[in-house]
């Protein structure tokens, strides 16, 4: 198992570590790169910047996406380390080099991390022996090699000690070899952008692409124990989401469009929807494990659902 050492904004880390939320943005305030040093559930651990050459707490790697930085906000809120947008947008222009009018929206890197920790100060962790001042970014650490290994044993015993509820969720991988990893649990914010990204960022009903106006639907609500999954998701145009959470709209098993009658009996209005009556969905993803999953579209059908 390889983790990554990642060179964290101070005041990033302070302004999190009072919020204490279940997922945050790790955000980059360039578009440019994209971040491959790890894979789904792989730790990533937070450094301070110098003279704080400590390891101060971590999260595990979801995904990498670049949105823009208002989806980043609408999806995170101050999990981007931020108390308002407007503080957000001024600390991604500082490290840009940018006056704020220069770009109204501009893309940002955004490495999603669930399950947040952080250490108490007196748990702080003295970098590694071969960590560089010159490294900006961060390093990557496999456990396969000494140094890797201590590092993790004591991040790990103070995550046992410290954070009950992530040491709860640590997965024994023991019949594939010695290490062990968290499976990750998508917050909301993650479920925002994973869902938007395996949609190709196109509605699921009409293809729109204009992003702004699309938004990730959950099929069965959240708030009746619907997970935070993207098989449990639609990318959908923010008045279909509408329509697919009031019960006028819903998808079949086979994923096609149905329409109720009670659009057009209540508002005596709706050509416009029913022109997507019995039609399949436009756009899906590619994988076949993110499509709607047919246990939720059935319960949608039987309980949100109104013919």
């Amino acid at each position: 198992m390889k983790f990554w050492i990642g060179v964290t904004d101070n005041g990033w880390y302070d302004f999190l570590s009072e919020l204490q939320p279940e997922e945050v943005n790790f955000w980059q305030p360039s578009g440019k790169s994209v971040f491959r040093a790890l894979k789904p559930g792989e730790p990533f651990l937070f450094k301070l910047h110098s003279p704080l050459n400590f390891i101060v707490g971590g999260g595990f790697f979801v995904k990498h996406s670049v949105i823009p930085i208002s989806l980043a906000w609408e999806a995170f809120d101050q999990k981007n380390g931020a108390y308002d947008f407007v503080a957000f947008r001024e600390k991604v222009m500082k490290y840009r080099g940018q006056n704020l009018g220069i770009e109204p929206d501009p893309l940002i890197g955004c490495i999603i991390l669930t399950q947040p920790f952080f250490f108490p100060r007196d748990e702080w962790i003295s970098v590694p022996e071969n960590w560089s001042s010159s490294i900006v970014q961060g390093k990557t650490y496999d456990i396969a090699n000494p140094i890797g290994k201590t590092l993790w044993d004591k991040v790990q015993n103070i995550i046992i000690n410290t954070n009950p509820k992530i040491e709860s969720v640590f997965e024994d991988q023991a019949r594939y070899g010695t290490e062990h990893i968290i499976r990750p649990r998508l917050g909301q914010g993650a479920f925002r952008v994973l869902v938007t990204d395996a949609y190709n960022r196109r509605c699921a009903i009409t293809g729109e692409r204009t992003l702004p106006v699309l938004e990730s639907a959950h099929i069965k609500p959240f708030s009746v124990s619907g997970p935070h999954s993207i098989n449990n998701g639609l990318l959908l145009r923010s008045d279909l989401h509408k329509l697919l959470d009031l019960g006028y709209i819903t998808v079949t098993s086979d994923l096609n469009v149905e329409v109720s009658r009670r659009i057009k009996k209540e508002y005596e209005n709706g050509r416009e929807y029913y022109a997507f009556h019995g039609k399949k969905l436009l756009n899906l993803p590619i994988n076949l494990m993110d499509r709607p999953c047919i246990k939720y579209i059935e319960w949608h059908n039987q309980n949100i659902y109104r013919p």
